[in-house]
C-alpha cells in the first residue's frame, strides 16, 4: 500500500509520511533540501520552533508553488526564549509565512511547568484557527493521562522516538494512544541502521530486504508504517527520498513484523550498553582534556564547560 493518509480524532486526515527538518540547520541549504523533498512528492513538512528553520521551510513552501491546502505543515512549541504558547504560535506563523498550521505540538512535556495550563493555551490556539489540530511530542502515558483529565480537546497526535530498539519501551504509549484515538508519529525510525548498526535488528531487516529486493531503510520504514504510525524521516539525497516514498508500497508479512519486533526487543539491552560505553568513553576523553588544560592553565576547569550528555 502507498503512504495513505491517516484519520485524526476530529475526522481530518494527516499524510502518513513527513519530511523532518530537525537535523537540517539554517540557511539556503535547508531551503533547497525542503524544496527537493517537496519536488519528489513529500507533502507533509515537520519543523519546530527549536529547529530555528521555520523561515527556511516557509521559503521552500512558497517556492514550490503549491497551494496552502496541498501541503500539511507541522510545527512545535519548544519554549524557545521563554516565550509563551500564544506568542510562539504567532512567531511560527510569521516565520512560515502562513495563516495557520495543520498540526501544532508541545515539543516536550519538560518545557511546560504545568501540563493542564499549557494544554488550555493549546486549545485556544485551535479555537482561534491558528492550528487545525493540536497535539504533543515525547509524552509518556502518565503525562498523557494528566493532560486528558482536564482536556476539552484531545491531542490529535503524539510524536515520539520510535524504532525497533525502543519498541518495548514505547508499546504502552502506542496502546494508550490507540485506546484514546491519538495518532502516533514516529521520529528516528531508521536509528538501528544509522546510529546503532551491527545490532540484532540488522539480520532480519537484511533478510527481508533481500527477499523483497528493497533497501534495509525501506524495510524499517515499512515496519513503522505497519505499526500504524506517521513516519517522520529525512535525507539530503534525492534518490534516498524517492526510495523512502517507494517504501510505502512494501508489503511486510506478519512474520516479517514479528521478526523485527523480536530482534528489537532483544537488542534493547545491547543498545543501552553501547550507549553507556560511548558516553563513558566520551566522559573519560573529556576528563583527560580537562585535566590537560587545567595543568596547562594552572587552574581547575568547571565540568559544565564540557557537556556531553
Amino acid at each position: 500500500m502507498p503512504w495513505d493518509t491517516l484519520k485524526l480524532s476530529d475526522g481530518t486526515e494527516i499524510p502518513s509520511i513527513a519530511y523532518g527538518t530537525g537535523s537540517l540547520g539554517k540557511g539556503q541549504g535547508t531551503v533547497d533540501k525542503v524544496d527537493q523533498a517537496i519536488s519528489v512528492g513529500f507533502n507533509h513538512i515537520d519543523t519546530a520552533q527549536s529547529y530555528r528553520n521555520e523561515e527556511e521551510a516557509g521559503a521552500a513552501l512558497r517556492e514550490s508553488g503549491l497551494k496552502r491546502e496541498d501541503v500539511y505543515i507541522t510545527t512545535k512549541y519548544s519554549g524557545v526564549g521563554g516565550l509563551d504558547i500564544a506568542t510562539s504560535i504567532q512567531n511560527s506563523l510569521k516565520n512560515l509565512g502562513v495563516k495557520y498550521v495543520d498540526l501544532y505540538l508541545i515539543h516536550n512535556p519538560r518545557i511546560v511547568p504545568d501540563i493542564p495550563t499549557a494544554w488550555k493555551a493549546m486549545e485556544k490556539v485551535k479555537a482561534d484557527g491558528l492550528a487545525k489540530n493540536i497535539g504533543v511530542s515525547n509524552f509518556t502515558v502518565p503525562q498523557l493521562t494528566i493532560l486528558l483529565a482536564s482536556a476539552k480537546v484531545k491531542p490529535a497526535a503524539n510524536q515520539i522516538r520510535f524504532h525497533p530498539y525502543v519498541l518495548a519501551e514505547q508499546t504502552p504509549v502506542l496502546e494508550f494512544a490507540s485506546e484514546n484515538g491519538i495518532v502516533i508519529e514516529a521520529y528516528s525510525p531508521l536509528t538501528p541502521l544509522t546510529r546503532q548498526p551491527g545490532g540484532p535488528v540488522d539480520a532480519p531487516v537484511k533478510k527481508i530486504a533481500d527477499r523483497l529486493k528493497a533497501a534495509p531503510e525501506q524495510v524499517l520504514l515499512a515496519w513503522a508504517k505497519a505499526k500504524g504510525t506517521v513516519v517522520v524521516t529525512t535525507s539530503s539525497n534525492k534518490q534516498r527520498l524517492e526510495s523512502y516514498l517507494d517504501a510505502g508500497d512494501l508489503e511486510l508479512t506478519s512474520d516479517d513484523i514479528a521478526a523485527i519486533d523480536a530482534a528489537g526487543i532483544s537488542g534493547a539491552k545491547y543498545v543501552a550498553i553501547r550507549t553507556f560505553i560511548r558516553r563513558a568513553a566520551t566522559a573519560v576523553l573529556i576528563g583527560a582534556v580537562s585535566l590537560s588544560l587545567s595543568k596547562y592553565l594552572g587552574a581547575d576547569l568547571p565540568s559544565t564547560m564540557f557537556p556531553y550528555l
